[in-house]
């Protein structure tokens, strides 16, 4: 555990408190509805080292689970824009072939029988699979083997690295969502958890699986800040904006970047910003050695 107290008090006891994260919609302070929504996004290498920026924005609502894939080239043009629309049930399964340019891309994916949990991200049963000009450069889930009947590849070894992943996650004391930062390492459960009731020293704890490995005391003097823990034995660093939580609105959201760094053997990438150009900042230049992955939570506080 970290104590970040200014004055160097041991470090206090706070009692896990059962997670209140919940998938129902909330208003959010601009008026409309908010919903749950996960972006990942993925770069990717052709066998002659060509770059692609392919941005998954997984979305949760009344009408059920929904999916939009967008492909950029290294130029940041967009080459191919899909939807699969929540409610459509026609669309859960299915593929679809087009040509830019010289560019053959075809995108085959299944989500008929995929199983979620409080992520708007299915954790099993579903597949996605995008091949440009027959090289297979992104394959997600759990059902390789139905993928390798569908697709015409030379090579069934997709060269891609997992860049970043932004989620807006709700509740009134925990926060919770999982997170996986070393490649095809371990998948890990990252909790946040804020009690601002009844107090007027709020302290705010993060978690990882079940340890807490951050603490911050004082928090109405320290709404915002960063700080370095250990996850797979790499540094990770931590940025927090709580500003909200404490001086705005009830349902106001803190902000959380997650932000650890590789070497160029196992990892691309470039550097992500905490606010709304978290995902541009790579994508200007996806050559870039500053390599990072980034998770970006946004915590909605429901009333």
């Amino acid at each position: 555990m970290r104590d970040f107290s200014c004055f160097g008090e041991n470090g206090v006891q706070v009692s896990d408190a059962a997670s209140s994260s919940s998938s129902a919609p909330i208003s959010t302070s601009s008026g409309k509805i908010g919903q749950n929504l996960v972006t990942c996004v993925y770069q990717c290498r052709l066998r002659n080292f060509s770059c692609f920026i392919i941005t998954l924005s997984w979305t949760k609502n009344l009408m059920g689970h929904g999916l939009s894939v967008q492909i950029d080239d290294s130029t940041n043009q967009c080459l191919c824009n899909l939807e699969i629309k929540p409610g459509v049930f026609s669309k859960r399964r299915g593929f679809k072939n087009l040509e830019v340019g010289s560019k053959l891309i075809d995108v085959y994916w299944d989500l008929s029988s995929a199983k979620f949990g409080f992520s708007p991200e299915p954790f099993e049963g579903f597949y996605l699979a995008i091949v440009v000009n027959k090289d297979l450069i992104l394959m997600l889930g759990d059902m390789e083997q139905e993928v390798r009947h569908k697709i015409d590849v030379t090579s069934f070894t997709p060269n891609f690295v997992f860049v970043s992943k932004k989620e807006h996650v709700f509740g009134k004391k925990v926060y919770s969502t999982r997170a996986q930062f070393c490649g095809k390492g371990k998948i890990h459960d990252v909790m946040i958890e804020c009690d601002l009731a009844g107090t007027n020293d709020p302290c705010l704890l993060i978690r990882v699986d079940g340890k807490t490995t951050m603490q911050v005391k004082h928090l109405r003097w320290k709404f915002r800040g960063n700080y370095t823990i250990l996850v797979d034995g790499l540094p990770v660093e931590v940025y927090w904006d709580v500003h909200n939580w404490l001086f705005g609105k009830l349902t106001g959201e803190a902000n959380f970047l997650f932000q650890t760094c590789l070497s160029a053997e196992k990892m691309w990438g470039s550097q992500s910003n905490l606010d709304s150009s978290w995902s541009s900042s790579f994508r200007r230049d996806p050559h870039s050695h500053g390599l990072a992955f980034s998770l970006v939570l946004c915590a909605w506080k429901n009333e």
